[in-house]
């Protein structure tokens, strides 16, 4: 009977919590970057009121 590869299984699951991580990482610099760009957005506006 052939032996168990515990050292493939664990690398799949580090590589699995990796993926993860980097999702959760990248995730939350979209929503940093859809903060600052909403920000941003309503500084101009009100800033082309003022000039006004």
């Amino acid at each position: 009977m052939a032996k168990t590869n515990y050292s493939y299984e664990k690398r799949g699951r580090e590589l699995e919590k990796q993926k993860k991580q980097e999702e959760k990482r990248q995730k939350k610099l979209d929503k940093k970057n859809n903060e600052n760009k909403e920000e941003n957005a309503s500084n101009t506006s009100s800033d082309n009121a003022l000039k006004s």
